[in-house]
């Protein structure tokens, strides 16, 4: 007949035993076994000495457990707990991923815009001859299903950059990946947004007469794959050690002749064609943007050129926004099919422009009717 105190002899042995195969040393502090320390918990799974000490065995007192104990219990429990992640892309709402220009578009057709909707002005207001003028000479008037879609445009113009809002944030991020080939985030605020040619550390104090609209349109051109070439291109181009320019200031402006454009119904009749407003708006976005591109170019324009080559270009695009649509299609044309851009052969070669830190751009919605500065003033 075995005595108590053999019995415990016993099973103090027959643990001992079942260790025996895999005896690790053990850490005089805590009683952990260091061979098992290096091993992920998604290794130890299969591993008895876990399931040991997991296991709640019979004649095992709460108080003896200790705190490693309880530790990988814990991350036993989480490991069954995981699930696999289903589909091949992450949640839209993690942070990192880019933007598309319809789920960025989607989002403000989402919420409520309300109080910027009652800013708006979708049509400029005329009087006496010239309202006489307009409605026997000038462009036809927008389709009456258009208007909603029109109006849409118009508010988002009036939409500021709120850094809070997760979906303005992937915009800005999307941007600047694109741009400059980052592959990691950057903060919302700092002097790298000045690289992409905005005026200081926060995008936001440049949007003035643009609004959100101006970020659409730069995520419009990065993000769609037949106008992305050109984009870069343009970017190299403001970047030129001779030829620079700000280069998101400079679709600002070329947003904000967008925006007046379709204020004074110039673009209606390429609407109602195609019963669209979105794509036109866009496409004459980047069709004027191509052309001061163009002119910038070929030119030899410099930054103190600015205010008037804008000015002059926001008569040319009210005045034929059909003929600059056609030259973006010869373009885009051109660059499918591996021909020369009709920004020229050359490459914007040469040492990359200096910071443009404490120097203020003059856009075409600043310039004074008779001017003669069209410069950075200092």
């Amino acid at each position: 007949m075995t005595t108590k105190k053999e019995g415990k002899e016993l099973r103090d042995v027959q643990v001992e035993s079942v260790c025996a195969g895999c005896s690790p040393p053990y850490d005089a502090d805590n009683s952990a076994p260091l061979a098992f320390r290096g091993l992920p918990i998604s290794e130890l799974k299969n591993h008895s000495i876990l399931r040991a000490l997991t296991a709640e065995a019979d004649g095992w007192e709460p108080g003896v457990v200790s705190a490693e104990v309880l530790r990988a219990q814990e991350e036993w429990e989480a490991v069954d707990n995981i699930q696999p992640e289903t589909g091949s892309q992450a949640s839209s709402d993690q942070p990192g991923q880019l933007i598309s220009f319809s789920e960025a578009l989607q989002h403000f057709q989402t919420v409520d815009l309300s109080s910027f909707k009652k800013r708006i002005q979708p049509t400029i207001r005329r009087t006496g001859l010239a309202a006489l003028r307009h409605c026997l000479f000038g462009p036809p008037k927008l389709h009456q299903g258009l208007r909603e879609e029109r109006d849409l445009v118009l508010t988002i113009a009036q939409c500021g950059l709120d850094s809070q809002d997760p979906v303005h944030g992937r915009v800005l991020q999307t941007i600047y990946k694109k741009l400059t080939g980052s592959r990691f985030d950057c903060a919302l605020h700092g002097d790298h947004w000045e690289d992409l040619g905005f005026q200081g550390a926060n995008p936001a104090t440049d949007l003035r007469g643009a609004g959100f609209l101006a970020l659409l349109h730069l995520l419009y051109l990065v993000m769609d794959s037949k106008t992305l070439l050109m984009a870069q291109e343009i970017f190299r181009l403001s970047r030129h050690h001779i030829q620079q320019f700000p280069f998101c200031l400079m679709s600002i402006n070329i947003t904000r002749i967008a925006i007046q454009a379709l204020r004074e119904e110039c673009l209606s009749r390429e609407c109602n064609r195609q019963q669209k407003v979105i794509p036109v708006v866009n496409s004459f976005y980047a069709a004027t943007f191509l052309r001061l591109a163009h002119i910038w170019r070929t030119q030899q324009k410099t930054i103190s050129d600015s205010g008037f080559v804008l000015k002059d270009l926001e008569v040319l695009a009210k005045k034929s926004p059909r003929r600059l649509l056609k030259t973006l299609e010869i373009y885009l044309t051109r660059v499918s099919k591996g021909q020369a851009s009709l920004l020229g052969a050359q490459k914007c070669s040469g040492p990359q422009a200096p910071h443009s830190k404490d120097l203020t751009f003059t856009g075409v919605c600043d310039l004074l009717p008779h001017s003669s500065e069209g410069t950075w003033l200092i």
